[in-house]
């Protein structure tokens, strides 16, 4: 893993944030009810996106964990693992482009996970200090999401728990200026990251890295 992956999968946080906030936006939306009213919204929007990162990266410890684990048993599953991540980028960037919806079919698979584990995050509510946000955030960052569960299958081809975990970590950080925008109403930045130029070059650039590590692995294994 190089810091090129590293930043390709904080750009694609950053232009799929609009996506996370369709998503996860009715909590967003409910901050300033589920939160007193005589303190900073700010808090309460960190803590549960800290949380809902924080569960982002132990999902890639985890897929990082299995890649490391297959390539020990199988050294051969490490170019297809590759193959695979490179083919998941090109997806992920037809997806933020809007050039191909394909990904919100793999939503379904984390469904039924879903209606058993998002129960428990009402026992958080209200809101009673930020601390009680964190929890709420990790739980709501397991909600079925075709761009994290392709950002997941790419830590999966990571070959390591670190760099799995890592991938993970700087897709969640992408994420967060919409998420914290949207929390706290900065109406400018949402504007300007919901852009349709931005997502565009950020899609464009996915897909060239994307084709890149095709030509990588047809070079190099």
């Amino acid at each position: 893993m190089n810091e090129l992956s590293l930043t390709s999968a904080f750009l694609i946080g950053l232009a799929g944030g609009v996506h996370c906030l369709g998503m996860c936006g009715g909590i967003v939306g409910a901050f300033r009810m589920l939160s007193p009213s005589n303190e900073n919204i700010g808090w309460y929007s960190l803590s549960y996106n800290v949380g809902r990162i924080s569960s982002y990266t132990i999902a890639g410890i985890i897929a990082g964990t299995m890649s490391s684990l297959s390539v020990a048993v199988m050294p051969g599953s490490k170019l297809i693992l590759f193959i695979l991540s490179a083919f998941m980028l090109i997806a992920m960037a037809c997806y933020l482009g809007q050039w191909w919806n394909g990904l919100v079919a793999i939503e379904k698979v984390g469904s039924r996970i879903w209606t058993i584990v998002q129960p428990w995050s009402k026992r958080f509510l209200p809101f009673k200090t930020p601390l009680h946000a964190l929890p709420y955030g990790f739980i709501w960052g397991w909600l079925p999401c075709g761009l994290v569960y392709s950002t997941l299958t790419w830590a999966l081809a990571s070959g390591s728990a670190v760099s799995g975990g890592l991938i993970m970590l700087f897709f969640g950080l992408g994420t967060l200026p919409t998420m914290f925008a949207a929390a706290i109403g900065i109406e400018w930045l949402m504007k300007g990251l919901r852009h349709p130029i931005l997502k565009q070059v950020i899609a464009i650039s996915l897909a060239c890295f994307g084709l890149f590590q095709l030509y990588f692995a047809t070079q190099h294994f």
